[in-house]
């Protein structure tokens, strides 16, 4: 527990953005009927994928494993993610 109102804050802050991450990754990036996916079913398939950083030539790139189901729906999502233009 914390015992600090500040750290307080600072707990409750993040966990309003994780909420709000939560909410706008399926408008923004996931199309058809992933998008009414519930939050746990979204923990279950998407969140709790299995993948591996590479690094080659200077670039980094997020390999996830080809038996996972739900690969083809999380490269589709960053890809939408990707095309969104620059808000600021």
């Amino acid at each position: 527990p914390l015992h600090d109102t500040a750290q307080n804050q600072i707990w409750l802050e993040i966990v309003q953005l994780a909420l709000d991450l939560l909410a706008w990754l399926p408008m923004l990036a996931l199309t058809g009927q992933p998008r009414l996916w519930e939050p746990r079913r979204l923990r279950l398939r998407l969140f709790s994928a299995a993948a591996q950083i590479v690094t080659t030539a200077r670039r980094r790139h997020l390999r996830f494993g080809r038996h996972w189901p739900w690969s083809d729906l999380i490269t589709g999502a960053v890809q939408r993610l990707d095309a969104l233009p620059n808000p600021g």
